[in-house]
């Protein structure tokens, strides 16, 4: 285990940018850090790579050195953060851009009440198959009409929570079977 307080001395605070010496350097140190880190948040292992890259494409250019392994690691985090959150941002408004276009698709006639009634059953019987705070994020969206926000405060949840359990809800109620 390293000791604390340890600096990573591989450039001179005169020298830049960082050498191939010192990225090499701090890479080894800290590499495996970063994709745990990444991994733990996106659950599987080609984004976890890919962002692991990224963040370090990020970060490495930026760093100033020496110092301390510590805030190596800690600057390495910060950037890892903002690394998944472009990630979440750009997965979730692909997401929105598909919802947005299918709700933005002419509207079909729906003048029989019994095709209603059947669009009605088969909601029930999906919404009954999802765990309770699935299904209650998805009554409070669409069938009630609630923001983000308002849905988030009814559940007594965060608003990054409620969006995360609106989409975890979604993408279970797709893979369920449906009633004939």
């Amino acid at each position: 285990m390293e000791e604390a307080g340890r600096e990573l001395h591989v450039l001179s605070p005169s020298q830049t940018p960082v050498s191939p010496v010192a990225w090499d350097a701090i890479y080894r140190e800290t590499a495996v850090m970063v994709y745990r880190f990444v991994y733990a948040r996106v659950g599987n292992r080609p984004d976890a790579e890919d962002l692991t890259t990224q963040v370090f494409m990020r970060a490495l250019p930026r760093l100033r050195l020496p110092a301390a392994i510590e805030e190596i690691r800690s600057y390495l985090i910060a950037t890892s953060r903002t690394v998944l959150a472009d990630h979440w941002r750009r997965h979730y408004d692909v997401q929105l851009a598909e919802l947005e276009e299918h709700l933005t698709a002419a509207p079909e006639d729906h003048a029989d009440p019994a095709s209603e009634e059947d669009g009605i059953r088969r909601a029930n019987a999906v919404l009954t198959q999802l765990p309770d705070n699935y299904r209650k994020v998805l009554e409070l969206r669409f069938l009630r009409g609630y923001s983000l926000r308002e849905t988030a405060e009814a559940m007594g949840v965060s608003l990054s929570n409620a969006k995360v359990l609106q989409h975890r809800a979604l993408r279970r109620a797709a893979g369920q079977e449906m009633p004939v």
